[in-house]
């Protein structure tokens, strides 16, 4: 990641997957984990979901986003940094924060894979009942 003053740091979060953006002015490049974007998110959904914040607010050639990604899946990774370059852009221009509200990319979407339970196989299903 590249550190400098005029960097925006954000955190975004979708299931186990975390996403850390730095925002830097710039031409709109976008590295994941040090990888052109593209062939990290090799889903064109994916990316498209990842960019819905960028392309609402008409940001997506003003700022170089720097992501690191850890944890869950592709999707949940996907998410996380929606999230992240959210949150990031309300930090570089707070007039943004009303649109990004209402649009519901600020909400944290909490759901998450349910635990196993002790004594049982999964985490809902039992084993099956026998009375005799």
């Amino acid at each position: 990641m590249v550190t400098t003053q005029a960097a925006i740091q954000a955190t975004g979060r979708r299931k186990n997957a975390v996403a850390s953006v730095q925002l830097i002015e710039g031409t709109g490049k976008l590295l994941a984990n040090g990888r052109n974007f593209e062939d990290y998110f090799p889903s064109l959904s994916a990316r498209n979901y990842v960019l819905q914040p960028l392309k609402l607010t008409n940001t997506d050639v003003k700022f170089d986003i720097f992501a690191k990604l850890t944890g869950g899946g592709t999707m949940g990774q996907a998410g996380a940094l929606r999230h992240a370059i959210a949150r990031a852009l309300i930090r570089a221009d707070k007039s943004l924060r009303e649109v990004l509200k209402n649009s519901g990319f600020l909400t944290r979407d909490a759901r998450m894979k349910e635990r196993k339970k002790s004594g049982q196989p999964g985490a809902r299903k039992r084993f099956q009942f026998s009375k005799r």
